[in-house]
């Protein structure tokens, strides 16, 4: 704006004399954020109304109309040399120097806030104007891999501390090597060895340091007492990086890795499940060093007694060790015996097609093993008081594949003690239940009276409907579960998203993003509790349960116009079949309700907005025979 108007705007409001700088750099060009509406440019002036007319990027809200004083204090003016600013004038030079030099991003960030600091929501929502969210949240989790490593930054090491510009550049390793000598607790002064040893690329700069940080280190090991035997073992491999410049033999530092093997000799598993996932292999080659003779009954052991990680990492370990025959004798035998645990069964299904293991486990993968996955669901759901899902049960549900694969490999007898197992199994929500249920059906149709425990109840002898469930063919019972999949994993998610991001825009009163997000909320809520319900009272068919000799739910249908003469034929199917273009009829609509029983030569009358017809049952067939 120019000098005129801002004379006249503190004429009429004296208090405004502190704002004058901002007000001068609201200049057509610039760009600006608004807490709720986002980043956009200022276009004009219109002075008639003393408006700033502005476009947004986000939404349709071009040349919007804002009170310069009402700006103060929704909008911050960006400045010509801000980062954003450049990026919208250029932006090929500064995603060039994201690209190649992306600390540089970062510290051209912090330079333009007070003192250099900024929280990493600040520096979040910079680089998502810069990059959109997806990539820019990409860009920012590399980038502080980056920034770890550079002495111009001073990285938080907490989540709520702010990432500070220095004026002078330290190396990390240096002031790492601080924190280390100043911490007393043994196990983050550990930690922060590790971070040295992560930090220093020339372990030259570390050479006087080295001797002291060594015995510190060893002496944490070995006189702290709230240190655990992984702890410990973690330390000592810790100790045994930063010292293998300056020992001829780590291995033989005291106290060492085999000392704390052979004191936890009889509880090796719980101190393997206690390891970082990093040392899995290092734990492992400890094991063959230290017990060369009797090294692959313990793996095997460990294999079958840990973690799904460490279980996976055994596998690993003994096919590399040329002990594939080994490992899937243990697997067979276990199977046999029905003793194999939940992560041992998760890591067999999750890795199944890996190239590393699936011929090794695609005899293990039949209707054998998931009596043992049932087994184990069964026993978890008894132990579990919490109501997080059981992570055999969710991959059982979640792979589409994986249940048909099985099934394939079995008998209708085996599918029918298996799908018994499953409706009696408390450790799958009733939903699953149903969703896993449709897949047995799918593959052994004749079971399908297991859901009403051997009772058909889905029409009397007229054709109608004697409960409150909903007859559907297979095909459209698969789409609703594949839009409730896809509504409760992607759209629910992404709202939720949606609306944490139009949170962070301030002021909810007037937000407009949070309250189209909050009522697309309700919608999709809405819409999922709808489609359970739908599900629940399910009931998928082939249709081959048609009657022959009346109408039924699988029935064409020749109806002869008593007036005309003309014929007209319909096929009357499940609940969410109705094609109108096809003349396909779902039972549940008026006409499929009135036809439901008819026999051959029986009248129906029909009154559609006052036409009222008189039709002839002409013609009747099942649609299973002709389909």
């Amino acid at each position: 704006m120019n000098v005129e108007i801002i004379d006249q705007l503190i004429a009429q409001d004296p208090s405004l004399e502190s704002s004058r700088s901002a007000l001068e750099s609201m200049n057509v060009g610039a760009s600006c954020i608004h807490k709720s509406w986002g980043l956009g440019k200022i276009t004009g002036f219109e002075a008639e109304r003393g408006m700033l007319l502005i476009d947004f990027e986000e939404g349709e809200r071009k040349s919007h109309a804002m009170d310069p004083v009402f700006c103060l204090s929704k909008i911050e003016i960006l400045s010509s040399d801000h980062i954003i600013s450049r990026h919208r004038s250029n932006p090929d030079e500064i995603d060039t120097v994201a690209k190649k030099e992306p600390v540089n991003i970062v510290i051209d960030i912090l330079s333009k806030y007070p003192d250099g600091c900024a929280s990493s929501r600040d520096i979040e929502r910079t680089i998502g104007y810069l990059f959109g969210s997806a990539k820019g949240k990409k860009w920012w989790t590399a980038t502080k891999k980056l920034l770890v490593k550079d002495p111009r930054v001073a990285v938080p090491s907490k989540k709520t501390e702010p990432y500070v510009l220095r004026d002078e550049p330290v190396k990390p390793e240096q002031e790492i090597l601080q924190d280390f000598f100043d911490e007393m607790r043994s196990k983050e002064k550990i930690a922060l060895a590790e971070k040295l040893f992560d930090l220093a690329s020339e372990k030259e700069d570390l050479q006087s340091d080295l001797p002291r940080v060594l015995e510190e280190l060893t002496n944490a090991i070995m006189e702290a007492r709230n240190l655990s035997d992984a702890d410990r073992l973690y330390g000592i491999w810790v100790r045994n990086n930063l010292a293998r410049d300056v020992e001829e033999d780590v291995e033989k530092l005291e106290p060492t890795s085999a000392s704390i093997l052979n004191e936890c000799e009889g509880d090796l598993p719980r101190l393997a499940d206690l390891m970082p996932t990093k040392f899995h292999g290092r734990f492992l080659d400890l094991v063959t060093r230290v017990y060369p003779e009797k090294w692959k009954e313990i793996v095997l052991d460990l294999l079958h007694n840990t973690s799904v990680k460490f279980s996976g990492e055994c596998a690993h370990f003994l096919i590399d060790k040329e002990e594939a025959k080994l490992l899937i004798k243990s697997l067979t035998k276990a199977l046999d015996e029905q003793t194999l645990k939940a992560p041992v069964l998760l890591w067999m299904l999750k890795f199944r097609e890996l190239a590393k293991f699936k011929d090794l486990l695609k005899d293990l993968i039949n209707p054998h093993l998931l009596t043992a996955v049932f087994s184990a669901i069964d026993y978890e759901s008894l132990q579990n008081a919490t109501t997080r899902r059981i992570p055999l049960a969710e991959i059982l549900s979640d792979d589409r594949d994986l249940l048909p694969d099985i099934l394939s490999k079995g008998t209708a007898e085996n599918a029918q003690d298996l799908a018994q197992a499953l409706l009696l199994n408390p450790g799958f929500e009733d939903l699953s239940k149903r969703s896993l249920m449709a897949r047995f059906i799918k593959r052994f149709p004749e079971i399908q009276d297991i859901l009403e425990g051997g009772k058909a109840s889905q029409s009397s002898s007229d054709g109608t409907i004697t409960d409150d469930s909903l007859i559907v063919s297979q095909e459209s019972y698969d789409q609703k579960i594949a839009d409730l999949e896809e509504l409760t994993k992607v759209k629910i998610p992404e709202n939720s998203l949606a609306i944490e991001a139009a949170r962070e825009h301030g002021d909810l009163r007037e937000n407009a993003e949070y309250h189209m997000a909050k009522d697309e909320q309700k919608v999709l809520l809405a819409r999922q509790s709808e489609l359970q319900a739908d599900i629940m009272r399910a009931k998928p068919t082939d249709f081959s349960d048609a009657p022959s000799d009346s109408i039924g739910i699988g029935s064409i249908v020749d109806l002869e116009d008593q007036s005309s003469k003309n014929i007209q034929t319909y096929t009357v199917l499940g609940a969410w079949d109705s094609n109108p273009d096809k003349n396909i009829l779902s039972y549940l609509t008026p006409l499929g309700q009135i036809l439901l029983g008819k026999k051959i030569n029986d009248i129906v009358e029909t009154d559609v907005e006052g036409n009222k017809q008189s039709w002839k049952v002409n013609g009747l067939s099942r649609w299973v025979e002709k389909a």
